[in-house]
């Protein structure tokens, strides 16, 4: 258990991570028929404006949130809105959740839907470069970047990784996404580690079905399993996450080492889960010039 320092502190870096208003997007998109399968636009709003002539990098956006459906897309507005105001054209893309059922003592929410969540990341990031060709043509979806905050960094390393799913999963693709990398934020990487750490109160296990599906289904969900992808990764990580603990990340580049590819791995001293969303803390900043490193 964390001792009340770092509670507290954890504490107030989400509280600053969720005071900043939603910020609403410049045009939205259906990618199915299901409420929850749009895409939010932004368009860049850099010191040079950026044109169909002049395009910008464009960043796919994946929230957090632990699968969970309380927490969708508003959230991470500000953060969309921050890289926005960096010079990207910026992506927001929502997905199914988990059902909201009654607990004892109150509400519950289950992490994910199996096959559900899978399933709409996959047909958003297919339906994307049409789309952001339509409604965003300041965005060059030749230099897009993935990026994903806790549950949402497992989403873009698993969007990353389709190419190397088993032969009978319905998601896999022949041949690697066009992508200049991906940007990994305090990811849930990891699902044995998650597993043993009740990361999200186990969320990993809830999205894949429970203890008598997690096994079966593993080869088909976890990053850490999908390996080598042969697409630049870097994740970025508090050393005082509570929340998604550095050894998620760290057991991920560990995996990636062994399949032969070189991970980053970027830690971040005195930085907990939520500043690397949140536009008012420095980590923010170092997230952006991840995404910068791969995307310019």
């Amino acid at each position: 258990m964390p001792d009340d320092a770092a509670a507290a502190r954890a504490a107030a870096e989400e509280e600053s991570a969720f005071s900043h208003p939603p910020v609403d997007p410049d045009a939205t998109a259906t990618y199915g028929d299901h409420p929850d399968q749009v895409i939010d636009f932004y368009a860049p709003r850099g010191a040079e404006p950026a044109s169909p002539a002049s395009p910008a990098p464009l960043v796919v956006v994946l929230h957090g949130g632990a699968w969970r459906a309380p927490y969708d897309r508003r959230h991470i507005t500000p953060f969309v809105d921050y890289l926005a105001r960096r010079g990207f054209a910026v992506a927001n893309v929502e997905y199914r959740r988990g059902t909201v059922i009654p607990a004892q003592g109150g509400e519950g929410a289950v992490a994910g839907r199996w096959p559900d969540t899978f399933d709409d990341v996959a047909a958003a990031l297919d339906a994307l470069p049409a789309l952001a060709g339509e409604l965003l043509p300041q965005a060059d979806s030749r230099r897009t970047v993935i990026t994903g905050h806790s549950a949402g960094g497992h989403l873009a390393l698993w969007a990353a990784a389709r190419h190397v799913l088993p032969a009978d999963a319905p998601w896999r693709t022949h041949q690697p996404a066009l992508l200049r990398g991906v940007v990994s934020l305090a990811p849930i990487a990891d699902f044995a580690v998650a597993e043993k750490l009740d990361v999200c109160g186990n969320a990993a296990l809830q999205l894949l079905g429970g203890d008598e599906k997690f096994a079966e289904r593993r080869p088909y969900a976890d990053p850490a399993l999908l390996l080598p992808t042969g697409i630049a990764t870097t994740l970025v990580q508090g050393r005082t996450d509570l929340v998604v603990p550095q050894a998620v990340a760290e057991s991920y580049a560990e995996a990636a080492a062994k399949a032969g590819e070189v991970v980053g791995l970027t830690l971040l001293e005195d930085v907990g889960h939520f500043p690397l969303i949140d536009p008012a803390a420095d980590a923010c900043a170092v997230v952006a010039e991840e995404i910068a490193q791969l995307a310019w």
